[in-house]
Formats: C-alpha cells, sequence, structure tokens
C-alpha cells in the first residue's frame, strides 16, 4: 500500500491499525508519488534469541568475590 505525506499525516492511526490487524504487511509512504518512507509493524526479538547470548563465551575466576572485603573497605570505609 502507498499513500502520500498528507494522507499518511491526516490517517495515521488507521494505517498503524492496518498494520496491527495485518491488513497490509508495509506502508509505503511517498511524496510527490516517489516513495520516502516505509512503515512496518514492529516484531519484538524473541526472547530466546537474547538470553544466554554470552553462554560459554567468559569464565570468572574460581575465586572471584576474594577481594570483595577490600573493595567495600576502600569504597566506604567498611566491610560487605
Amino acid at each position: 500500500m502507498q499513500v502520500n505525506v498528507l494522507e499518511a499525516k491526516t490517517d495515521f492511526s488507521k494505517l498503524i491499525r492496518l498494520l496491527e490487524t495485518q491488513r497490509e504487511e508495509r506502508i509505503v509512504v511517498a511524496r510527490a508519488g516517489k516513495p520516502v518512507v516505509q512503515i512496518t509493524l514492529y516484531k519484538k526479538p524473541p526472547v530466546s534469541k537474547r538470553i544466554g547470548v554470552a553462554k560459554d563465551k567468559f569464565k570468572s575466576p574460581i575465586d572471584f568475590d576474594r577481594d570483595n572485603a577490600e573493595i567495600a573497605a576502600l569504597l566506604t570505609g567498611g566491610s560487605l
């Protein structure tokens, strides 16, 4: 579907509804008949693609927390 800029401004809510109800996959907005921008429905990335992306890429040392008391004393004047 292609609309001109004025029509897109006037009917923006209707255009969004067309995308939300999947009656349109994309809407092209044109100026003087030439396509300028494309509006599409935002699709969130699947959670599985975000969680665990760094799994097995980093290893922390076994004694990772050994300096916590010293760091706390330096930053706050006391221990955790």
